[in-house]
């Protein structure tokens, strides 16, 4: 199952950078979010891939019994979809007054001066 879940995150990755490189915004964005998953991905797997085990301790007892899931990389995780879920939103607003204001989506255009 890592070695499978390492497959998966490397190909987010791999995907997410191709689409940063091309020449379009709307691509850059679709790869920053590529980039979010894959490392939400990694850090769930990092934290180890416990199924059917609750982070909690039950009642009456004092210790929890192994294996249990990690709950920090949980909580990490739930962090990173929040930030992540607010920097896609600021960046689709941004992208869509750029082509408003613009008129083109295209990096190159964008740095053209006006003419």
């Amino acid at each position: 199952m890592n070695l499978l879940m390492a497959i998966v995150v490397g190909v987010l990755y791999a995907t997410g950078l191709f689409m940063i490189l091309r020449r379009s915004i709307v691509k850059l964005v679709f790869g920053l979010s590529l980039l979010s998953h894959g490392t939400n991905l990694l850090i769930f797997t990092a934290g180890g891939l416990t199924r059917g085990r609750p982070s909690l301790i039950p009642e009456g007892q004092l210790t929890i019994e192994q294996p249990y899931a990690d709950p920090i990389s949980q909580a990490l995780i739930l962090t990173a979809i929040v930030i992540s879920f607010a920097v896609l939103a600021f960046s689709v607003v941004l992208l869509y007054r750029v082509y408003q204001t613009i008129g083109t989506e295209d990096m190159d255009k964008l740095r053209a001066p006006d003419s």
